[in-house]
């Protein structure tokens, strides 16, 4: 079994987590209405809707 993640902030630590990653969801989509993600094995869709929301869909 390959280790465990190290954790950004071990229980009982003081130190602020880190910030995520931001990502600009126009970089994402570009000229596309929905994007493909591969999360552990398995294939999601990230699809920008008419009213400029956010759906993921599995």
């Amino acid at each position: 079994m390959p280790p465990s993640p190290q954790r950004a902030n071990p229980p009982g630590s003081h130190a602020a987590p880190a910030a995520p990653t931001e990502l600009d969801s126009r970089t994402l989509f570009e000229r596309q209405r929905e994007i493909a993600i591969r999360h552990d094995g398995e294939l999601y869709r990230l699809c920008l809707t008419r009213n400029n929301r956010l759906i993921l869909v599995k």
